[in-house]
């Protein structure tokens, strides 16, 4: 039986991001070969269009460009994702760095400039909180690896 994965809907190719667009990673066909997929986008299933104004977290809050606290749609995508691993007992997470939900170890340090800073994002610390596994895609091949039989 193949281990049970939640990955970011844009790095299987799905067209989620806050530009419409995907980060489709090179390597799906393994991913599908060694892991039961499954597919979220946080900020999606927070109710968040496609496209969105591109936020970062400042402080507590994730503000986008116009200046709006879009953090409860970030916290209601968490919770979606963490509702989707405990129905169906999924304890490893395949995450897209950088994101304001999906860092896994740096994210965009909120002045919209480029800068980068340390930190999770939400939905990522919400499963780390319930004992979820949580890689980015620039850990994948140490994933797969730790799962190939």
């Amino acid at each position: 039986m193949k281990e049970k994965l939640l990955i970011s809907g844009c790095l299987l190719g799905k067209k989620v991001r806050y530009d419409g667009c995907h980060k489709k990673l090179d390597c799906i066909d393994q991913l599908f070969k060694t892991f039961e997929i499954y597919s979220a986008c946080p900020e999606v299933l927070g109710g968040l269009p496609i496209p969105r104004l591109p936020s970062e977290v400042q402080g507590k809050h994730v503000i986008d460009t116009n200046g709006c606290d879009v953090t409860a749609y970030f916290k209601r995508g968490a919770e979606e994702a963490l509702k989707i691993c405990k129905k169906n007992s999924i304890k490893t997470a395949l995450l897209k760095e950088r994101s304001p939900s999906c860092a896994t170890k740096v994210m965009y340090d909120g002045s919209f400039t480029g800068g980068l800073i340390d930190g999770m994002g939400i939905t990522t610390r919400m499963l780390k909180e319930n004992g979820i596994s949580v890689f980015s895609e620039e850990e994948v091949t140490k994933l797969i690896m730790m799962y190939v039989k």
